[in-house]
């Protein structure tokens, strides 16, 4: 709510003038510290412009919006003239002038009440001669607001900055946007991020998205505190509420079809974007243009359809987030929480209001400003950052069909059908039910937008960017659509669709052996064992492991223990959440990984140092010997559930030298003396390129080894996986890499032991095939992955992917080493 103090209401005032009048209330709003004094300047320029007059004796006078740089807070300001001003040509007489200052969407509230104001002729005739200033105050603001202090005016500069680089996988999107502008909101500061030559409002979350701000980039974050800049900086460090373990989103390419028709009438080829292949005839959608034209009216009114189609499209995303919720799509429901958060946009409200303000009628208005912020957003050349542009596209649609008075465009048709669409949002998706159609096709689009996760989520297949000559296509067109190939075969001959639905049958039964065949244990079809376990940061998570097959925890990330709060867990927290792990696997094996912060996990409370390059500074093990005061309650909250459960394995992070082993081992040796505690197995992570060369000499004092194929490839090749444009090579299957995964294999087998791989590596089929013939014994995956991966081992003996693997050292670079996966069936592959 707006407040109102009684400085900013000047009763029994008189004015000789329009102009007059309009001073007086600047004064009024510069005197409060509430504008510039130059802001009467954009007062008088508006004037001339339109007339601000709204009726029953009140007029609105308000800045342009050149002029809004000029406002230090959102503020209105109220001049009674009992006897009157002429104002305007119509031979208006004016009595009460409330000047208006809007840095925000405060207001909408105030022009609201003057509506309910303008149809009391009472109540008009009161506040144009009250002599009492609360009587105003209840009339605009709901309530008598105590005299306020006045507020020193804060200049535009904002003199403390900082430079930080965006972790995020995705960039700077809705999420982490929200949160910061929140962050920034709860601090009471102002703060601006800069990048690219452009500058953007914290609290704006469609400035910060038309930033185009991608993984890597370089930020420089002004605020006007030294708190709100540290703050800022160290929340963005940790990635907003982003999981930082995401890998880098990967260019999409359409992958060599496993099958293609040889006979049909044509091919529309687009951008795989979820798998999958269907026969069926096509629908062509085209959702009915929304024609809107410039309605001016009352801007007190216009106001309030705004405000009131806002609301009702909040109410609606309201209960497509509960509705997706409760039927157990998570992700669906988040994308509607970021339209939520688009919905409430503070710069595009207000754009949209300042237009209202100018005498446009509101749908014209909120289709202008958000038009404006759709435009910048296709602009972007990142892909993922452009399609949000689509979501928006959503949220615009959603509020016009309110203002306008339209229902939704209908999607579904009597029978299942391949549907074609200029593109389709996130809310048409929603609305398939299950069975109502095969899959879909878009002329424009892309394999990253929310609507192509909706599609993967639903289990459809999809091609998106096809061109818009699908529109074109008849309905009723016979069709075979593959996902996986980004294609749909027009008019195919019969005999091609008899091989289209054998090859459907093989695909489902190839699924559903899978999925059935999860439990089995991992192995290799002449049964050489490779466990495959499962990736979690939770022991909530380990029942869905188990039931997705998983053989055990190949590594428990524990510093989301860290993570996701704001102080450090208690000792007795940490061996609750050991202890509910160990519990929920039973006999099988659990590899609790210590404390890994540092690099792209950063944990702001823990007040660490900054550094100019954290992943070569104190990150996993040598964080842990700077800060024993983490470290070692960690290691005995550990030790005392292994004291009672053996499956407990554990493995220290980043460890790059014999001697990081070893002073790693002994602080682990006192804790179990302290506590008399028997030996636990003990391993360590192979992600520095020197401790694979040194893994000779590790291997006689350790128990196991675990690969983390994500760091060991970035510090391989040298090439940042957080950069934005050097990230998609940075590939496991890269020559280089597998030497040092071979060297680590060859150190393990001579000493007895064994050597397994938890990073991205082990859950790509590829990578499982080709480690597996290397010799590694265990697969630590994320839990979707289980079911594929195994079922990918048991289609090849160990032989052959002994052969695939001596094959892949000698290649050039990691695209070969992946060709070579083509040749398995056919039995081509030579060392």
């Amino acid at each position: 709510m707006i407040n109102l103090p009684r400085s900013l209401i000047r009763l029994g005032a008189q004015a000789s003038s329009k102009q007059t009048a309009i001073e007086q209330v600047a004064a009024l709003l510069a005197q409060a510290g509430r504008v510039d004094p130059a802001y009467l300047g954009g007062m008088l320029a508006r004037e001339g412009q339109a007339n601000t007059y709204l009726g029953s004796g009140i007029a609105i006078p308000h800045g342009t919006p050149d002029t809004r740089h000029l406002i230090r807070r959102t503020g209105i300001a109220v001049l009674q003239l009992p006897q009157g001003v002429a104002w305007g040509e119509g031979g208006e007489t004016v009595r009460l002038v409330v000047g208006i200052a809007a840095a925000s969407d405060e207001h909408l509230d105030i022009l609201r009440r003057l509506t309910r104001v303008l149809a009391d002729d009472a109540l008009v005739e009161q506040l144009s001669t009250t002599a009492d200033p609360a009587v105003v105050q209840r009339a605009l603001t709901g309530d008598a607001t105590p005299e306020e202090s006045a507020a020193p005016a804060s200049g535009p500069d904002l003199p403390f900055s900082a430079q930080v680089t965006l972790p995020n996988p995705l960039g700077m999107h809705a999420r982490p946007g929200t949160m910061l502008a929140n962050l920034v909101r709860r601090l009471g500061a102002r703060v601006r991020i800069e990048h690219g030559g452009q500058s953007a409002d914290a609290l704006r979350l469609m400035e910060l998205l038309s930033l185009g701000v991608k993984r890597g980039s370089v930020l420089t974050v002004r605020a006007d505190s030294e708190a709100a800049l540290g703050a800022v900086t160290d929340a963005i460090r940790a990635g907003l509420g982003d999981d930082l373990s995401l890998a880098a989103p990967a260019e999409p390419v359409r992958r060599e079809a496993d099958w293609r028709p040889t006979q049909v009438g044509a091919t529309i080829e687009g951008v795989p974007a979820s798998d999958g292949l269907v026969i069926g005839e096509t629908r062509v959608y085209r959702p009915a243009e929304l024609h809107v034209t410039d309605q001016p009216g009352e801007a007190a009114a216009q106001a309030q359809a705004l405000d009131d189609a806002l609301n009702a499209a909040a109410a609606e995303l309201d209960g497509l987030i509960e509705q997706q919720t409760r039927a157990g799509h998570a992700d669906r429901a988040a994308i509607f929480r970021a339209h939520r958060e688009l919905l409430t946009d503070e710069g595009t409200v207000q754009d949209a209001v300042n237009l209202v303000l100018d005498g446009h009628g509101a749908a014209w208005a909120y289709q202008r400003a958000s038009g404006e912020r759709i435009a910048q957003l296709q602009k972007l050349d990142d892909p993922t950052l452009a399609a949000r542009a689509t979501d928006l596209g959503d949220v615009q649609r959603r509020v016009l069909r309110r203002l306008l008075g339209l229902g939704e465009d209908h999607l579904e048709g009597a029978a299942p059908a391949i549907l074609l669409a200029p593109d389709l949002t996130p809310s048409d998706t929603a609305r398939f039910s299950e069975g109502s159609l095969l899959g879909f096709v878009t002329a424009q689009g892309g394999p990253t937008s929310h609507t192509a996760i909706i599609a993967r989520g639903l289990g459809l297949p999809a091609v998106v960017a096809a061109g818009t000559g699908l529109l074109d296509v008849p309905d009723g067109t016979p069709a075979i659509l593959d996902g996986q190939a980004g294609a749909l075969y027009l008019n195919p001959s019969a005999a091609d669709v008899q091989a289209a639905r054998a090859r459907q049958e093989t695909l489902r039964a190839e699924l559903d052996r899978a999925r059935a065949d999860r439990h089995r244990p991992g192995a290799t079809r002449d049964g050489a064992r490779v466990e495959i376990a499962a990736n979690i940061n939770r022991a909530a998570a380990a029942p869905g492991a188990l039931d997705a097959g998983a053989e055990g925890v190949g590594l428990m990330r524990t510093e989301f223990l860290f993570l996701e709060r704001d102080s450090v867990p208690t000792e007795e927290e940490q061996e609750r959440e050991y202890r509910a792990m160990a519990e929920a696997l039973g006999e099988r094996t659990l590899i609790i990984r210590t404390l890994d912060i540092g690099g792209d996990k950063d944990v702001p409370y823990l007040g660490l140092e900054r550094e100019d390059n954290s992943f070569l500074g104190l990150r996993g093990i040598r964080l842990c010997f700077e800060r024993p005061d983490l470290f070692l309650p960690q290691l005995r909250a550990i030790v005392r559930v292994a004291r009672d459960h053996p499956n407990v394995h554990v493995m220290f992070p980043m460890i790059s030298t014999l001697e990081d082993f070893r002073r790693a081992r002994a602080l682990l040796d006192d804790v179990r003396a302290e506590l008399d505690a028997p030996r636990i197995p003990l391993g360590v992570m192979i992600e520095v390129p020197s401790a694979a060369l040194l893994a000779p000499q590790l291997a006689p004092e350790v128990d196991f080894f675990s690969v983390g194929t994500n760091d060991l490839t970035q510090y391989t090749l040298a090439m940042d996986r957080l950069h934005p444009q050097l990230a998609r090579q940075t590939d496991a299957m890269h020559p280089a890499v597998l030497q040092l995964v071979a060297l680590t294999v060859q150190a393990a087998d001579a000493h007895g032991k064994w050597v397994g791989v938890c990073g991205g590596a082990a859950g790509d089929e590829v990578g499982a095939l080709i480690l597996t013939g290397l010799g590694v014994k265990e697969l630590s995956v994320s839990a979707p992955q289980i079911p594929a991966v195994k079922a990918a081992l048991r289609q090849h003996d160990l032989a052959t992917l002994r052969d695939l693997a001596a094959s892949a050292l000698t290649q050039p670079d990691a695209a070969s080493v992946r060709a070579l996966t083509r040749t398995l069936n056919a039995g081509e592959v030579r060392a």
